[in-house]
């Protein structure tokens, strides 16, 4: 239960003006709020929390404990580093009204974004990756629907890049501690 209301929290911060958040964000205010564009996100943010749930709790019950925390370490600094990158997004020009376009591009945002890396890092740690993938679900749907009923223009009003950084040195923080404690534990 901890691992699912830290992974449904951290998903959703880390989400906060991330690349596919303001590309629902464009869609929903050129085309409109369609219902259909926000199931699209939400499965798509299920699939790839799933992915990532999966993927961090395989790799790292290959690897003996340390380096399991090593491997939660460097997921988090490749969230703090995606977090610290500027998000720039082109305007539509001539939006696509493709369901399955428009799934494929999120699903290729968000297998590389640092909310997902999040969901990776907190599963390599549980016991289990039902938890994390779970909550990577729901705060990565919370954090679309937050876009989608927005809009681009609304969205565009919050201090995202800020509050973008600001999680991202500590996250970075977070990783060196994560790293420094799987690098010198005694246990």
């Amino acid at each position: 239960m901890d691992s699912f209301l830290l992974a449904l929290l951290l998903v959703f911060v880390l989400a906060l003006g991330g690349r596919d958040q303001r590309l629902v964000a464009q869609l929903s205010e050129a085309l409109g709020p369609s219902v259909l564009l926000l199931a699209v996100g939400c499965a798509v943010a299920a699939v790839s929390a799933g992915v990532m749930a999966w993927l961090g709790s395989e790799i790292a019950a290959l690897l003996p404990r340390r380096a399991a925390r090593m491997l939660v370490a460097f997921a988090l600094g490749f969230a703090a580093l995606e977090l610290a990158l500027p998000v720039r997004l082109v305007p539509l020009r001539e939006p696509t009204r493709s369901l399955g376009a428009l799934a494929i591009v999120l699903l290729a945002r968000q297998l590389g974004d640092a909310a997902r890396f999040g969901v990776f890092a907190l599963a390599a740690g549980a016991a289990l990756p039902l938890g994390p993938g779970l909550g990577g679900a729901l705060g990565g749907a919370g954090a679309l629907a937050l876009g989608w009923s927005l809009g681009a223009t609304d969205l565009a009003r919050w201090p995202l890049a800020l509050i973008r950084r600001l999680i991202a040195g500590l996250l970075l923080v977070a990783a060196i501690l994560i790293g420094l404690n799987a690098r010198y534990a005694m246990l």
